[in-house]
């Protein structure tokens, strides 16, 4: 599942004609990259929600077939009048889903990340774990970080014995469970799931070293554009 349903409202002005996912990096959109490294993995249906501007994100990705993909929409502003939050989002669309699935933020941009299909198969595996959550060092703009990981591969809500929080990279592996129990319509954030799940010792986290950026205003895409891809 591809997130896109977004305001992007620090992206303004730029968001305010083009839904943020759709904005070009080194020459295609955002959400493009990610497409192309699904299809390059194996992957062949995926999820995309909508909703600010939603109808452009159709109207520019298609049916997926150019990627050897078939995309689903899930409509959250057509259906509900606005995006339903990333949990109310998941939970919208998980008819559409596998019991287990891959989940990206469609604004992120990290060009060597492979969806590894027996990174994948490797969670199906462990029926215990509700999510596998991919974590960076923590960027300028959050600078204390989300989780920390325990010596057995565990994520914390508090730093690991290494005495380390690292920042959430908006990639993870999920099972539905996680979000089956939102009611379909209704706004909800992922953060609380995700902290309940790892209370209860049932989310997993590795840190991706890759180059990743999240971008987030129009200075950020500038630089980001041009710099070398």
């Amino acid at each position: 599942m591809v997130l896109a349903a977004g305001r992007g409202e620090r992206m303004r002005p730029l968001s305010d004609q083009t839904p943020k996912p759709l904005l070009a990096v080194h020459g295609k959109p955002m959400v493009v990259w990610h497409l192309e490294a699904l299809a390059r993995a194996g992957v062949q249906r995926v999820v995309v929600n909508t909703a600010w501007l939603e109808e452009q994100i159709p109207a520019a990705l298609g049916d997926g077939s150019r990627w050897g993909l078939t995309i689903h929409y899930s409509m959250e502003g057509r259906d509900h009048g606005g995006a339903l939050e990333t949990a109310g989002g998941i939970a919208k669309a998980l008819p559409w889903l596998d019991e287990c699935f891959w989940l990206v933020s469609g604004d992120i941009h990290a060009p060597d990340f492979a969806y590894d299909a027996a990174r994948a198969a490797a969670f199906v595996a462990q029926p215990a774990l509700l999510a596998h959550l991919w974590l960076v060092p923590n960027p300028d703009f959050h600078p204390t970080g989300d989780f920390g990981i325990a010596a057995d591969g565990l994520a914390l809500a508090d730093a690991g014995p290494d005495g380390r929080r690292w920042t959430y990279a908006n990639f993870a592996l999920m099972r539905k469970a996680l979000c089956a129990g939102v009611p379909v319509g209704q706004k909800a954030a992922l953060g609380p799931l995700l902290k309940a799940a790892i209370r209860d010792r049932q989310i997993g986290a590795e840190v991706y070293h890759g180059a990743w950026h999240n971008i987030g205003t129009p200075a950020q895409l500038a630089a980001l554009d041009g710099a070398a891809p």
